[in-house]
């Protein structure tokens, strides 16, 4: 039997438990960086690499304007007050075609940092696009 590879345009996006569709998501990455180091007493003119700190990308995620859907503006709102704990877990699910999750990824403690409403053009006659911008403590990888 072959196996392929995923498609990557079924998708599911949950935060606060409910489920929102989204036309893009970007920024599942995470980067390793290094230390480098040479030890005082080292014979080797070269330096010894060892893994650092990890470093995680914001997450991006767009989707169709809508009216009276403003909950991207109300959390930005309510995260300006860092007393309120407005933080949530976000869990970005890649569906096979029966829409069951074949890869689940959870980023926790995410809040906005930027919402981004669609560029306007009068001469245009596309679809009204906003984005959010998610900083987050870390992702993982379900299983």
């Amino acid at each position: 039997m072959a196996e392929y590879p995923i498609p990557k345009f079924h998708f599911q996006v949950d935060w606060s438990g409910i489920s929102l569709s989204f036309t893009e998501v970007t920024g599942l990455e995470i980067e390793q960086e290094i230390i480098e180091y040479r030890h005082g007493d080292s014979r080797d003119f070269s330096k010894i690499k060892m893994p650092g700190m990890r470093k995680y990308s914001n997450i991006t995620l767009k989707r169709g304007t809508f009216a009276g859907k403003v909950e991207f503006y109300e959390w930005m709102s309510a995260i300006q007050d860092e007393r309120v704990n407005e933080r949530r877990d976000v869990v970005i699910k890649l569906l096979n075609e029966k829409h069951e999750p074949v890869m689940a990824w959870r980023a926790v403690r995410c809040f906005p940092v930027k919402v981004q409403a669609s560029e306007l053009k009068s001469d245009g006659n596309e679809v009204a696009i906003e984005t959010i911008e998610l900083a987050h403590e870390g992702f993982s990888l379900l299983r």
